[in-house]
């Protein structure tokens, strides 16, 4: 649980620090595009991974772990960050945090899907409850309607949720370090020249960028996209999917948080009232029986 809190608290800074990204500076000015943000950080990434395999003289996959690679890859590595940089566009990183609080459920629900793990009825109550909380947050925050990108955001949980459970089962035999990097490495080959296209077609947008968007690239390549995963994983591999999964109830909360250290985006009180709401019900779905084949 603790090595899943660890990848959660750096994921909670992922939109913030995409926002300051694809937005630049606090007038808006000098972001970079949210494409080019998107599949430049896993690109990065890729590179860390495979210098990280040198390093480690990791062997290659087998044959068996390749379609749970390519559900990370896409989902991960390329589905998430790429919506979700669209959607920084036109929603405050608070907002989208708090519908990013899915992803508990959903990871779940992936978990049962792929196979291996049985959630009681009382964890997926917990779990219904938790998700219900932030989803009402989202709803209250915004008037009681959801923006256009709210569809985007809602599609990349999906995505991750199935990259976070295919990685979580395939980190019990391979490992969490090498089932990210493996996984990097992987998506590196088709990410290579749609980077170096978007970095052509994007030139004169690169070369303008403000020194805050870079600062954004810089933190989702390193840590949202490499380092976080290696506590992720690793927890997840030990503690199984769906019970560590319910430490991501957490998440929305952190990032509205950081949205305020990062962006200046304002704190309300009513967020702490969820906040507290939430981590009851993660307390409690930990206390629930989670069967593991």
């Amino acid at each position: 649980m603790l090595l899943g809190l660890a990848g959660v608290a750096i994921f909670s800074l992922t939109l913030p620090f995409t926002r300051l990204a694809v937005g630049g500076g606090a007038d808006g000015a000098g972001g970079l595009s949210p494409s080019f943000v998107a599949l430049a950080r896993a690109l990065a990434a890729a590179v860390l991974a495979a210098g990280w395999l040198y390093w480690k003289r990791a062997p290659l996959p087998t044959r068996a772990a390749l379609p749970a690679l390519a559900m990370i890859a896409i989902g991960c590595v390329i589905g998430f960050p790429w919506l979700t940089s669209v959607a920084m566009r036109s929603v405050p990183a608070a907002h989208g945090a708090v519908l990013v609080g899915v992803l508990p459920l959903a990871t779940a629900m992936f978990a049962a899907l792929l196979g291996g793990e049985r959630p009681s009825r009382g964890f997926w109550i917990m779990a219904i409850i938790g998700s219900a909380l932030v989803i009402g947050f989202a709803l209250r925050q915004s008037g009681g309607s959801l923006h256009l990108a709210d569809l985007a955001i809602f599609l990349a949980v999906l995505l991750a949720a199935m990259g976070y459970a295919a990685g979580g089962r395939l980190s019990q035999t391979l490992g969490g370090q090498q089932t990210i990097c493996w996984a990097l490495v992987l998506a590196a080959p088709p990410l290579l020249p749609v980077v170096g296209w978007l970095a052509w077609q994007d030139s004169a947008r690169i070369a303008q960028a403000s020194a805050a968007a870079w600062a954004g690239l810089a933190y989702v390549s390193v840590f949202s996209m490499f380092i976080g995963f290696f506590f992720w994983y690793r927890g997840m591999a030990l503690g199984g999917v769906a019970r560590v999964g319910q430490v991501q109830l957490l998440q929305p909360f952190l990032s509205v948080l950081g949205a305020t250290a990062v962006l200046g985006e304002a704190l309300e009180w009513q967020t702490l009232i969820f906040a507290i709401a939430v981590i009851a019900t993660v307390g409690a779905g930990r206390k629930m029986q989670v069967k593991r084949r």
